[in-house]
């Protein structure tokens, strides 16, 4: 089933185009092999296909290693195979061992296509796609492929196909959320200019989507100020804020731009709240200059829980993490690398258990989950292509005492009107 969303094509038209040079250099990497089209039966009897042995389940993730979210990458990678040891530990899935092959695109489009084209014949699925335009750039092929995809990218442009699945809350959900928190702690109040700073592209553009509905709704007004990854001085953009008379900023762009705000905010006497999308912060904030900065001003919304949550999945892989990468970060990827994991582990058992590997039946075995549960968050349903799998967000905030960096403020709810957003979006 390919139920198109309102806007998910269009957004990746112009990725498409800049990456076309890349596909073409490429080849013809993912011909037939690819498709998932062309299935043997394993000595077991289970219906196989690329990335499936009898032997081995391979699966891949094009990551962010030497880019704008390479500590984010770093963590995600390291859980994913912190993961893999595991669960091979306890026998493998299916009686096969789990390899991950792992490809660094550096945030760049064509390189992300280039990677997809060398590894896409050889892998069942991919629990790792970081980036919003890297996903876009790859659809066509991620659909062609049949080819079950999490994204470490939470755009509302990615909704809507049977193997691209979101996990959690998608960035305007999480605006929405942001800017209900700021009216109810009365932060804000109806007439006030509300800031946002925002990446150009799929991230940014859908965040300022929730932000700016949101506002609208509580008669307040948003002043948007777009900037690319390569913006790591915010200074024009606080005084552009300044000028404006904002009340409160939210910030939709890498963890340098969230501290380049703050820090630059508190210095120029614009100490208003600020409130970050989660891949706007990391840890690793609190051991620079702007970490008093980020103590004091900002909070973050999250489709996950703090790392420091008591949640009892949670401090199990936080202590697991600290055992196998010790001196290492614990950051929110390391959570959102590892839950995806998992999710991918149990659409692989269910896979096997209706007795195909095939890319086409581990597509269904994820889309009949409705109440998906990892133990590190909250439930998840997947059978819905159109709709987020989540509607709840938590609200956090930076503490340099704290495992990864944050506390968890207020638990996991759905903001109210959210219902009511998603229904007018279509």
């Amino acid at each position: 089933m390919n139920v198109t969303h309102s806007r998910p094509r269009t957004t990746r038209t112009a990725a498409l185009a800049a990456a076309l040079a890349a596909v073409l250099l490429a080849g013809t990497a993912c011909s037939t092999k690819a498709d998932g089209g062309s299935t043997d039966d394993a000595a077991d009897g289970v219906k196989a296909g690329p990335g499936v042995s009898d032997k081995a389940i391979k699966l891949g993730a094009l990551t962010d290693l030497t880019g704008p979210y390479a500590t984010l990458g770093k963590s995600i990678v390291q859980a994913q195979q912190m993961w893999a040891d595991e669960t091979n530990a306890a026998g493998g899935i299916c009686g096969r061992k789990v390899e991950i092959v792992v490809k660094d695109h550096g945030y760049d489009v064509q390189k992300a296509v280039t990677a997809y084209a060398d590894i896409s014949p050889d892998v069942v699925a991919l629990p790792q796609v970081i980036g919003s335009p890297v996903v876009a750039a790859l659809l066509d092929d991620i659909e062609r492929d049949h080819m079950l995809t999490f994204p470490q990218a939470w755009a509302a442009s990615l909704l809507g196909m049977d193997p691209v699945q979101v996990l959690g809350t998608t960035y305007d959900l999480d605006m929405i959320a942001a800017v209900d928190f700021l009216t109810r702690t009365k932060k804000i109040a109806k007439g006030d200019t509300i800031g946002h700073v925002y990446f150009e592209g799929d991230y940014g553009a859908n965040a300022l989507e929730g932000s700016e509905w949101a506002a609208e709704q509580a008669g307040m007004k948003v002043v948007g100020q777009k900037i690319k990854a390569t913006d790591t001085d915010l200074t024009a953009q606080v005084s552009a804020l300044s000028k404006a008379g904002v009340k409160a900023i939210l910030i939709s762009a890498g963890p340098a731009q969230t501290a380049s705000l703050a820090g630059v905010a508190a210095a120029r006497g614009l100490k208003v709240p600020i409130v970050s999308s989660a891949p706007g912060y990391s840890p690793q904030l609190m051991k620079t200059p702007a970490a008093p900065a980020l103590e004091a001003m900002v909070h973050v919304v999250s489709a996950a829980p703090a790392v420091s949550s008591d949640l009892p999945g949670v401090k199990k892989m936080v202590a697991s993490y600290n055992k196998k990468y010790p001196g290492e970060p614990v950051d929110s990827g390391v959570l959102s690398g590892y839950n995806a994991a998992q999710l991918m582990g149990a659409d692989l058992k269910k896979a096997c258990e209706g007795g195909s590997l095939t890319r086409q039946d581990v597509v269904k075995a994820h889309r009949s989950q409705k109440n998906a549960d990892t133990g590190l968050g909250t439930p998840q349903n997947f059978t819905l292509v159109t709709e987020p799998a989540s509607r709840s967000t938590y609200v956090l905030k930076p503490d340099a005492k704290a495992a990864g960096g944050l506390v968890g403020v207020e638990e996991a709810h759905k903001a109210p009107g959210v219902d009511a957003y998603l229904a007018g979006r279509g």
